[in-house]
């Protein structure tokens, strides 16, 4: 007796993106998961850019008798697929398309029409993150090591707000770390191994510092006559931090009265001409 045994054809799906694709399969695995067996073929075609790609992959979907679903932003891609996909009597799904006309009607604005806008929208925040992580973890001078691998390496004597730009920085994506000047301790090796473009030193006017450093004795409860707050020490400390920026060779900014959104902001036209060189 012949046992008839018909094997389960699974179905097929081409996700077709001008971008990643990843919005296409993830919307087409959770449609699946609403049928008996959930199982789909997910074949992903990315990154296509011109209507030949488009076309070869609508050649291939019509072989394997799939669905199609696409992520197209761009218009022109977008018509030429839906055109071809009726004279091939192709299954087709616009994913993005709907969505689109749906904000345009609310915001009153046209969308930008450029692929992969998401993908650098997260990539920007997790460089960000990573930015702000490297801030920390070299922070003050700590792992010189770490010196090498800085976008940009912040130096001065203490309370110039070091450690606040690195952090303003940080959140613009630069990984910056910065190195403590004191006469006692010579700076890291490191320091002198980076282009001087990519370090900015940090002065102040000596009566201001001298302000600055009182106030923070007095904070921590410390006795104001310290050396921390002595002008003549002040001096040295400020004279020796000149000595080291002069040597290296790296660009000056003087704080005094500056925010650190100022500081920042001279510190950023700094890098990007040092970037661009």
């Amino acid at each position: 007796m012949a046992i008839n045994l018909k094997l389960e054809q699974i179905p097929v799906v081409y996700i077709l993106s001008d971008s990643i694709g990843e919005t296409g399969e993830v919307v087409a695995k959770a449609a699946a998961s609403q049928f008996d067996s959930g199982r789909v073929d997910i074949r992903r075609v990315p990154y296509l850019s011109s209507v030949r790609e488009v076309e070869e992959a609508l050649q291939e979907a019509e072989s394997a008798g799939a669905l199609v679903v696409y992520t197209l932003v761009r218009p022109d891609l977008k018509e030429y697929l839906e055109k071809r996909a009726h004279e091939l009597s192709l299954p087709h799904v616009d994913i993005m398309g709907p969505m689109l006309e749906g904000l345009k009607q609310i915001t009153k604005q046209n969308p930008k029409y450029q692929p992969g806008l998401i993908r650098r929208l997260d990539e920007a925040y997790f460089s960000k993150v990573e930015a702000i992580e490297f801030a920390v973890k070299y922070d003050d001078g700590k792992e010189p090591r770490g010196l090498l691998r800085a976008d940009l390496v912040v130096i001065g004597v203490s309370r110039t707000s070091k450690t606040p730009l690195c952090m303003y920085l940080a959140h613009k994506g630069i990984k910056a770390a910065n190195v403590p000047l004191v006469p006692e301790a010579t700076p890291p090796e490191e320091l002198f191994k980076i282009p001087p473009q990519k370090i900015v030193g940090l002065t102040i006017k000596p009566s201001i510092l001298f302000e600055i450093r009182k106030e923070r004795l007095k904070t921590l409860g410390l006795s104001q006559t310290a050396d921390y707050a002595n002008m003549e020490r002040i001096l040295m400390e400020l004279d020796y931090a000149l000595g080291i920026m002069k040597k290296i060779g790296c660009a000056v900014i003087d704080v005094s009265n500056k925010a650190v959104e100022e500081t920042a902001a001279r510190v950023l036209e700094i890098y990007r001409k040092g970037v661009g060189r």
